[in-house]
C-alpha cells in the first residue's frame, strides 16, 4: 500500500518537492494517461489542504466537431462540468493562453463557470507538450485567495513532469 500523505505541515517548497517525488514515483514507467491522472488527482487531494476540487481537464475533440475543447478527466471532489470551450472560465482561459491562472476571487473572474458554488478561489495550470496544451490541472478552494505564487510554481513543476506521462 502506498501512503504518500505528508505527516506534518510542510513549507511550500518542501511540500511541492515531496509532491513531485510522489507523482514521479507513481507515474514512472506507466503509459496509461488516465491511471496517471487519477493517481495524481488523489495525491493533490492528500497533499494540499483546503481544497474542494482537484483534478484534470484534458484536451479532446469537440462533441459536435470543430475546435478542440477541455473534457473532464480524473478528479477528486463534487461532480463537475464535463466540457469547457477554450477561452471560457478559468480552465478555458488557461488552455487558450497556455498560461497559469491564479484567481483569488472566482466570482470576480469574467465568465467564471461555477461548477461548485462553494469554490471561492482557483488555480489552473496548463500541461504542455511540444508547446501545445494537452490538459490542465485544476485546483479549487472554498477559501478566497487560497493559492499563492508558491502553489503556482509547484503545480507548474508537476505539469512539466506530467507532460510526457499523460
Amino acid at each position: 500500500m502506498y501512503d504518500f500523505k505528508p505527516e506534518t505541515p510542510l513549507a511550500p517548497e518542501e511540500l511541492y518537492r515531496e509532491l513531485l517525488a510522489a507523482a514521479g514515483a507513481l507515474t514512472d514507467g506507466e503509459p496509461d494517461a488516465v491511471a496517471n491522472m487519477a493517481n495524481v488527482a488523489a495525491l493533490l487531494w492528500e497533499f494540499l489542504p483546503d481544497l474542494n476540487w482537484a483534478g484534470f481537464y484534458r484536451v479532446a475533440p469537440a462533441k459536435s466537431g470543430g475546435a478542440d475543447e477541455l473534457v473532464l478527466g480524473p478528479f477528486v471532489g463534487r461532480p463537475a462540468c464535463i466540457r469547457i470551450p477554450f477561452g471560457k472560465g478559468v480552465c478555458g482561459a488557461a488552455a487558450e493562453s497556455r498560461a497559469t491562472q491564479l484567481v483569488t476571487d472566482v466570482h470576480a473572474f469574467p465568465g467564471h463557470i461555477a461548477c461548485d458554488a462553494a469554490s471561492a478561489s482557483e488555480l489552473v495550470v496548463p500541461v504542455l507538450r511540444d508547446g501545445a496544451v494537452i490538459a490542465v490541472i485544476d485546483l479549487d478552494s472554498p477559501t478566497p485567495a487560497r493559492f499563492t505564487e508558491a502553489d503556482a510554481k509547484g503545480i507548474e513543476a508537476l505539469a512539466a513532469l506530467l507532460s510526457e506521462r499523460i
